[in-house]
């Protein structure tokens, strides 16, 4: 052992986020859902099938497929999608044989970023995953149905890890603390756990910035971040004021009020997921169908800025935002579906019953159903409440936007004289 290799192996010389890496999965914090089920049972057993881990930036995917391979006394090699080509998998494949043949040791190819891989290189690698020669897993922070081809998809399992909660990125900030003997400020702790958004890795490497400085202490967080603390307290009451003034601001047509807090959320780092859904829901509620295009314009948006990211996705929310700001509005549909569900009792009339099955006649299913498309204007008057409910009105229709005409056909065909 020569003087460089001494100190390439002392740990001391590794990022706090490297040293403190989890070795077991006694030591791994979140993903108590997928671990706590068939896949943890399948790492403790060592039989880990080929894997596809897809989640955000510090979720732990690294670091799981570390753990694997030290369950399964594997031999661990990683890969850079981005960096490596078919030759270099060729090589890896070779020894990969090697170690099974003379060692009888399995090889855990871990891809990082493999949605990187193109078609070629991800062909070259199927017959040698379906064989077992190498067990392969992948890490992704893009959606795998969308990136990797479906040969390759068929042949693995994929897992979904989920954001890390602030309370998963305290435990690992307080297990560091313990484990390198920082002095440091409890308040430290949960503004860097709810800085970081999920994100283990960074949640360490702010934590090892703030220690060179001494005392881990509020101050210094502030020293070391600037304005990358916000007022925007995700956790606290600001956090549901805003989003509250955000859902009313849309409501009540004010699109700049709208924006206003849409931006505020933003640079406080809101969830994007957190953001769209309270667009999507007010398309529904309070747009409806005075104009029917704002939940269409919503959920497209919805996708479209997971797709995108930041910092592009703040335009497309943004356009949501202001359409529905200025639509017309009406919460008939969601006042409908609220009453109706107060008052579910009822018998569905005979002619209405499902006729598909041998028999349903002779119980009268079916019998005198007017089919609509066999009359003029593909309407004809018959009964669809139960008899329990023949008079009831659930959906009144406003006369806003799209919604009037809408009014107007239903008068015309139910409620004329």
């Amino acid at each position: 052992m020569d003087l460089f290799s001494s100190v390439n192996d002392d740990k001391k010389f590794q990022p706090l986020a490297e040293r403190m890496r989890p070795q077991t999965l006694a030591d791994f914090a979140g993903q108590e859902k997928i671990l706590g089920g068939a896949l943890g049972k399948m790492i403790s057993e060592g039989q880990t099938p080929s894997l596809i881990f897809f989640g955000a930036p510090g979720t732990g995917k690294t670091t799981l497929a570390k753990i694997i391979a030290n369950t399964t006394d594997s031999n661990f090699v990683k890969v850079n999608a981005a960096l490596s080509g078919v030759a270099e998998l060729r090589a890896l494949v070779k020894e990969a044989e090697d170690q099974r043949k003379f060692y009888r040791r399995r090889t855990i190819l871990f891809i990082d970023e493999i949605h990187r891989f193109n078609k070629g290189q991800q062909d070259f690698l199927l017959p040698y995953v379906e064989d077992g020669h190498v067990t392969l897993i992948g890490a992704t922070t893009e959606n795998p149905f969308f990136e990797v081809n479906a040969a390759l998809l068929s042949r693995v399992k994929i897992v979904r890890l989920e954001k890390l909660t602030v309370d998963d990125i305290k435990k690992i900030l307080r297990r560091a603390v313990d484990s390198e003997k920082f002095s440091v400020e409890e308040r430290a702790l949960e503004i860097i756990a709810d800085f970081a958004d999920g994100d283990a890795r960074m949640a360490l490497n702010v934590l090892e910035q703030a220690a060179f400085g001494g005392k881990i202490s509020v101050a210094a967080l502030k020293d070391l971040l600037g304005e990358k603390i916000r007022r925007y307290d995700k956790r606290g009451d600001n956090h549901f004021d805003t989003a509250s003034a955000f859902i009313k601001s849309m409501r009540g047509s004010d699109a700049d009020a709208a924006i206003f807090y849409l931006a505020k959320m933003i640079d406080g780092g809101e969830d994007l997921k957190f953001i769209a859904r309270r667009i999507v829901i007010c398309a529904a509620e309070d747009v409806g169908n005075a104009d029917p295009q704002a939940l269409i314009l919503a959920n497209a948006a919805a996708q479209a800025a997971q797709f995108v990211g930041l910092p592009e996705a703040r335009i497309i929310l943004a356009q949501a935002v202001t359409y529905i700001a200025g639509a017309p509005k009406s919460n008939a549909a969601y006042l409908a579906i609220d009453k109706a569900l107060g008052d579910t009792r009822g018998t569905v009339p005979k002619h209405l019953r499902d006729t598909h099955y041998k028999g349903a006649k002779t119980f009268g299913h079916g019998v005198g159903y007017k089919y609509p498309h066999d009359f003029e204007n593909h309407f004809v008057r018959q009964q669809y409440l139960p008899d329990e409910k023949i008079s009831a009105r659930y959906y009144e229709p406003t006369t806003q936007g799209a919604e009037a005409a809408i009014k107007t056909r239903l008068e015309n065909f139910w409620r004329a004289d």
